[in-house]
């Protein structure tokens, strides 16, 4: 990654909105000082499922500033078209990205915007997730229904979950190609097709295995795993993108 467009990225991911304050979010579990205790059993729900609601965030922008961090480069088996995409986005300083224009993240890298937690609200058979940063939403159904091969294409896809023991496993498709997979700008295509494994380690983190198969970008699947921290004590907040007016002053390298 560049120096300027590491610096682009860090200068328009670093804004922390204000959250709720003096909140104490019921159900969390409190050491002997008041503290929430982080570090506390796996909640479950009515049915013995991991209960993975709650407020998360993003430790860092790691992933969101670069997806395949804690891969080598020739773990992301671009495809040629894909590989050219990537570089030429990199030295043009990412300033077409989509969210410069106010149009949303994708899956997986909605969920990596430092500072903007999303929430995840779980029942029985589906897993509803609210993103703070411009008030997007996502359905994960666990009704049994299968992925259809007729939907319109979408920014956040279409998603059906599973579980397996402890991990809910989350399939995604019906993709727009207009998102990036982080914000330099890993590409993809309509025929992304995301795999996440959602596990709640304790109370307090969540480990998320993120697969990425996109055989028209891709010449194989890759792999990530990201990790989030649960955020106790306030809420999400209103965001709205509203002023794209400075796009056009994005000039690139």
């Amino acid at each position: 990654m560049t120096t300027g467009l590491l610096a682009l990225m860090i200068a328009t991911a670093a804004v922390l909105p204000a959250q709720w304050v003096n909140y104490s979010t019921p159900g969390i579990p409190r050491t002997a000082d008041g503290k929430p205790n982080l570090s506390a059993p796996t909640p479950r729900a009515a049915d013995g499922k991991p209960d993975l609601s709650g407020l998360w965030k993003a430790p860092s922008g790691k992933y969101l500033l670069n997806l395949a961090a804690d891969l080598k480069p020739e773990e992301v088996p671009f495809q040629p078209w894909a590989a050219a995409l990537f570089k030429q986005r990199q030295d043009n300083l990412a300033k077409d990205r989509p969210t410069g224009r106010c149009l949303p993240h994708g899956v997986p890298d909605q969920m990596a915007v430092p500072g903007y937690p999303f929430k995840i609200v779980q029942t029985p058979g589906l897993v509803v997730i609210l993103y703070e940063e411009m008030t997007h939403f996502r359905q994960i159904f666990l009704d049994g229904r299968a992925l259809s091969k007729n939907t319109n294409p979408a920014w956040l896809g279409y998603s059906v979950g599973r579980w397996e023991g402890d991990i809910l496993v989350a399939d995604t498709t019906g993709f727009n190609d207009q998102s990036w997979l982080d914000d330099p700008g890993h590409p993809h295509t309509t025929a992304l097709h995301v795999t996440e494994r959602f596990r709640r380690k304790d109370f307090g983190h969540m480990e998320v295995q993120v697969i990425i198969d996109d055989p028209e970008a891709y010449t194989r699947s890759w792999t990530v795993t990201e990790n989030f921290d649960l955020l106790p004590d306030t809420d999400l907040l209103e965001n709205i993108c509203e002023n794209e007016k400075d796009f056009q002053h994005l000039v690139g390298k």
